[in-house]
């Protein structure tokens, strides 16, 4: 990542995601040791972007002089920076796995950890004229999302919309032409609510629509677009006035609206995949698209910073263990980053990820 292409957030850090929502002014928050190097770099996840300014802001305030350079780019390319050694920390909506685990290990010379800061529920927006309410199951957006429903009128859809009358209007899938975490959280619920059988990936599989880079790119594509349907991060679904559809559960037949009230239901139940005292938190999201609880949304993924347990140059590592302290704190994990579009890590996490983060070197 070219330090050029970097955004530098800090207290005057301005919405350079197109389509994202401005985050409220953060403060400062207390009995934070301001350690390590001041000017950090990271990059990755577009759907985190927002969050990052809420965290960025606050870090300026609380240690002045210090600054994040984050650089977007989608989980993909937050990940490849990092094992590169380009970033100091990475932004992924996706765990690491197999070739990835290796390659962060053999740059950190130790563990990768994976902390989630927050959690980010992808909305299913559309634009279809005449069409305000919309409610879809999970295999009815894998037909749509792999090309076998091809009009508004479909069989399918209008089976999930008993008494609605809908268009005979093309439909015009929009997904993430870069390689990305909200793609693979996406696919991912599809293969476990939905009968996908294109497989899951951070490469769109439906082989269907038209692509689009990062999701500033998928929320400002559907509005302009008649019959578009797609999927993207809450907050840029939320400022650019999108339509969302309900996503049809086996506890709601008629369908779930995205709040950050049914967000959190889902989350509630969120658990560790390596076991409570594993200072590597990866987020068992599989048991989120199957709720067993009634108004819970299912379609969440959680956003993770990829750092070195014991980073090579301890400056670093102190570095970023004080930005981390920061955006884990409990002012920062609140109402802003509801407004940003984001539902908040559930407090029995908070303890834990501070944990972690302390026990960074």
């Amino acid at each position: 990542m070219a330090a050029s292409s970097a955004l530098v957030l800090g207290a005057c850090s301005s919405n350079a995601d197109k389509g994202g929502t401005s985050a409220a002014p953060a403060s400062a928050v207390t009995d934070i040791k301001c350690e390590g190097k001041e000017s950090l770099k990271a990059s990755g996840s577009t759907a985190q972007a927002n969050a990052m300014k809420i965290f960025s802001t606050s870090f300026a305030k609380t240690c002045p002089g210090h600054e994040l350079a984050y650089g977007g780019g989608g989980s993909g390319q937050g990940v490849s920076d990092f094992t590169q050694n380009l970033t100091d920390f990475g932004g992924s909506d996706s765990p690491l796995k197999g070739e990835e685990i290796q390659k962060a290990a053999q740059r950190c010379g130790s563990e990768a950890w994976q902390l989630p800061l927050v959690f980010g529920p992808i909305a299913v927006t559309y634009n279809v004229d005449g069409v305000d309410d919309l409610a879809l199951s999970a295999p009815t957006l894998s037909k749509i999302f792999s090309g076998e429903a091809k009009t508004w009128n479909d069989p399918a859809i209008a089976a999930d919309n008993p008494g609605k009358t809908l268009p005979a209007t093309p439909i015009s899938v929009i997904y993430r032409a870069d390689q990305s975490g909200t793609t693979d959280n996406f696919q991912k619920y599809l293969t476990a609510a939905g009968g996908w059988t294109k497989g899951a990936g951070k490469t769109f599989n439906g082989g269907v629509g038209e692509g689009k880079q990062g999701n500033p790119g998928v929320g400002s594509a559907v509005k302009p677009t008649p019959g578009s349907i797609a999927y993207v991060e809450w907050a840029y679904a939320q400022s650019n006035k999108l339509s969302m559809a309900k996503i049809i559960t086996d506890q709601d037949k008629s369908g779930v609206a995205l709040t950050a009230e049914t967000g959190g239901k889902t989350i509630e139940s969120a658990k560790l995949k390596n076991g409570p005292d594993n200072h590597n938190m990866v987020i068992d999201t599989e048991s989120f698209y199957k709720p067993t609880t009634a108004g819970a949304y299912p379609i969440v993924l959680a956003t993770y910073s990829i750092v070195c347990s014991k980073y090579a140059d301890t400056s670093v590592g102190q570095g970023v263990k004080t930005f981390l302290s920061v955006a884990s704190a409990p002012q920062n994990q609140g109402q802003e980053l509801i407004n940003a579009g984001y539902i908040p890590l559930p407090s029995e996490f908070q303890q834990k990820l501070s944990s972690s983060i302390s026990a960074l070197q």
